[in-house]
């Protein structure tokens, strides 16, 4: 999805009469190229401005330099663009405008159609962008919330729309798979809130982590990774990412000449948790980016457990987010998804290490989809961001990795997770009001030997979370038991009100015996090693009244 930072979150990319904007996308062969997502409202077509014997798909020039262009429909006025410079294109012969009475000024103002208000303003704070970035009303029903669009494919208007859109040389809906308005609305939202150039939404956390080191990775590459991970990450790491040839190697937190010292001529990205499950750990992302620039390499964070509200990777070093927004974003646990966010400022090309993103493309007939598509493009100069930001990576996941391996989100689970999002900024401060204090009552519990809880104002990583997570250290802690792993089986049969159940980031208070659940397909020293070991808890806290989710902990442990 494009997101276009020259202009506010739910406006248009163009105003009703500016000029035309031509830019010159370099080919490697006569191929027509454009990207199969969408413009920010709804896309028509439209003849070209006074060009002439110029039609769709057509080549117009000796060096075969196509045509493709948007035409932007929003409410109330359509604007055509050209993407291609033409050479030596005569300007359109535009009318002298004709002096009009004030009488007949005003009756054509009256009858010009009035577009809705409700759109999200250019200096909008957090929490209303929660709210109105991504979608503006229906166009023509005004419809205030975001519409579920649950249809598989889009009619095309005839055979010569439908070639130019699989061809890439017009934009539009093709298939739910590639793109769908629900998603699109949810991306906008996500991007904005992460401050990145681009979104992509799939179908969950998993999906996203593959989507986004497809992007990177060929057989035999490599790449670094914290240990303090989610047990589903450490085995799609070790087992699955293995099945394809992509190495990885795990890292102690906070053992940087150890992360450094792993990356080889194959490495291709550091990566790491912002806030680690499941022991609540903040990462300290500026060591790791420094690291992970040095090398001419990316750094890639899962921001699911902390949020855009808690914490933004982006101005710390991050060039590439994923989130499971199966979790806090949608956070009432009732759609899966996952989510990928492009920065869009990491270069792609000067390194050579990415060929997937920087050589021509072999499905796209030699389209080099960085050079298109990055910060010093034709695409980020029609939006204004040309040396500042691109949307290569969101465009080659969206076009080469949902085109090929199918993760995309259903547009219901979209709607779900982007409505839930609309509460985010409160729902995450009583997320942590709520941790802390379930931190401080069982770290002075008899019955518990540890707590860890980066919040706590003994935490050895406070200064961590004051820098990263100012806010606050989150809904997610860990806790161990003095009896052991059978204590443990205990504790979590004999509550009453806290559910028993493998997900975190939801409405309510969740409890997890990791050894015996999300972990357990792991040894005992990967365990260890991501703070799972046998003993330990994992408890994501909810927004039930703070007296009853101690209550219920309190006659679980009394009888364990």
């Amino acid at each position: 999805m494009y997101v276009n930072s020259a202009q506010p979150y739910g406006q248009s990319y163009v105003a009703g009469a500016q000029p035309v904007t031509y830019v010159t996308v370099p080919q490697a062969s006569r191929t027509v190229m454009a990207p199969t997502m969408m413009a920010p409202t709804m896309i028509t077509q439209q003849p070209m401005y006074a060009q002439p014997v110029m039609t769709m798909g057509q080549t117009v020039m000796p060096a075969s330099q196509p045509v493709y262009r948007t035409d932007v429909l929003s409410a109330s006025r359509v604007v055509t663009r050209p993407s291609t410079v033409v050479a030596e294109a005569p300007a359109p012969v535009v009318p002298a405008p004709v002096a009009q009475a004030p009488a007949e000024e005003a009756a054509v103002a009256a009858e010009a159609p009035k577009e809705f208000g409700g759109r999200c303003p250019e200096d909008a704070g957090f929490a209303t962008k929660c709210l109105y970035a991504g979608q503006e009303p229906d166009p023509v029903t005004g419809a205030r919330t975001c519409p579920i669009t649950m249809s598989t494919g889009y009619v095309f208007k005839d055979s010569d729309d439908a070639a130019a859109k699989f061809a890439l040389s017009a934009f539009g809906p093709v298939y739910t798979r590639i793109t769908n308005p629900t998603a699109e609305a949810l991306e906008k939202k996500i991007a904005a809130l992460e401050g990145g150039s681009a979104a992509v939404a799939v179908s969950c956390g998993h999906a996203a982590q593959m989507l986004a080191f497809s992007n990177i990775m060929n057989s035999g590459d490599h790449f670094v990774s914290t240990n303090k991970l989610y047990g589903g990450s450490v085995t799609q790491f070790g087992r699955q990412f293995k099945q394809f040839g992509w190495e990885v190697t795990f890292c102690n937190h906070d053992d940087y000449a150890a992360i450094e010292n792993a990356i080889t001529a194959k490495t291709k990205a550091v990566y790491c948790e912002s806030i680690a499950n499941p022991g609540g750990l903040v990462m300290d992302l500026v060591r790791l980016s420094g690291i992970a620039h040095k090398h001419g390499l990316p750094l890639i964070v899962d921001n699911t457990t902390a949020t855009p509200y808690l914490c933004r990777p982006f101005e710390h070093g991050a060039d590439i987010i994923v989130h499971s927004a199966t979790k806090a974003i949608g956070g009432h646990g009732n759609a899966m998804g996952g989510l990928i966010v492009e920065k869009g400022d990491f270069d792609w090309a000067k390194s050579g290490k990415f060929p997937i993103l920087s050589e021509p493309c072999e499905s796209y007939h030699g389209m080099r989809i960085y050079e298109t598509f990055g910060k010093d493009g034709p695409v980020a100069d029609m939006f204004g961001t040309k040396g500042k930001t691109g949307i290569s990576f969101a465009i080659a996941a969206r076009v080469l990795g949902l085109r090929d391996m199918g993760m995309c989100i259903s547009p219901f689970n979209a709607f779900l997770i982007s409505m839930g999002s609309e509460t985010l900024p409160l729902r995450m401060d009583k997320h942590c009001q709520n941790t802390m204090q379930l931190a401080q009552y069982l770290k002075t519990h008899p019955k518990v030997s540890w707590v860890r809880y980066d919040g706590l104002p003994d935490s050895p990583n406070l200064s961590k979370v004051k820098q990263y997570c100012p806010k606050g250290a989150g809904a997610l802690f860990t806790f161990g038991m003095k009896g052991g792993y059978e204590a443990g089986k205990k504790l979590v049969d004999s509550v009453k009100m806290i559910s028993l159940v493998a997900n975190l980031g939801d409405s309510r208070t969740l409890i997890a015996h990791p050894a015996s659940m999300m972990h357990s397909q792991l040894t005992e020293e990967q365990r260890k090693a991501a703070g799972a070991e046998t003993e330990t808890l994992r408890i994501s806290v909810g927004l039930e009244d703070a007296k009853d989710i101690i209550n219920d902990l309190k006659q679980a442990l009394d009888v364990v």
